[in-house]
């Protein structure tokens, strides 16, 4: 709590992370800054992680929200790989975990039942992502 009594709000914790062979990052840049600039702490993870190291990097961060930015067309086999891995270590429940990038709509409803809970393509906006961060991501003690 703070001085005049209310409660203080807790830095949200976010990895922005680029999964598989797509080389293609400036749009995770982009939505990096975005975070930063709305006060978030934000862990890039670089180019050309696997599902596994991605898991990692979430569970030992102990992040809020794990951003997956890809444009390969491999959502539908990398992304639920990270959401089978954060099963594994418990984490899917304490983490917030969106999407962005090219994703058919065909292909949402399958991602969103792995446990996916948004997908941002094309259009959306910084402030439309940043907005449903703050509404969705978990509150932690």
């Amino acid at each position: 709590m703070s001085a005049d009594g209310e409660q203080e709000q807790r830095t949200i914790r976010c990895l922005v992370a680029k999964v598989g062979l797509d080389g293609h990052d400036r749009g995770a840049h982009v939505i990096a800054r975005a975070f930063r600039d709305a006060g978030f702490e934000v862990i890039y993870s670089g180019l050309h992680k696997s599902p596994d190291e991605i898991v990692q990097a979430a569970v030992q961060e102990d992040v809020d929200v794990l951003g997956i930015s890809i444009l390969s067309g491999a959502h539908n086999t990398l992304v639920p790989k990270i959401m089978d891995g954060l099963r594994e270590y418990e984490a899917d429940e304490d983490t917030l975990v969106i999407v962005g990038g090219i994703v058919p709509e065909d292909d949402r409803e399958g991602l969103k039942e792995a446990g996916v809970a948004e997908i941002f393509g094309p259009g959306a906006t910084m402030d439309e992502t940043i907005e449903f961060v703050r509404e969705n991501v978990h509150e932690r003690e």
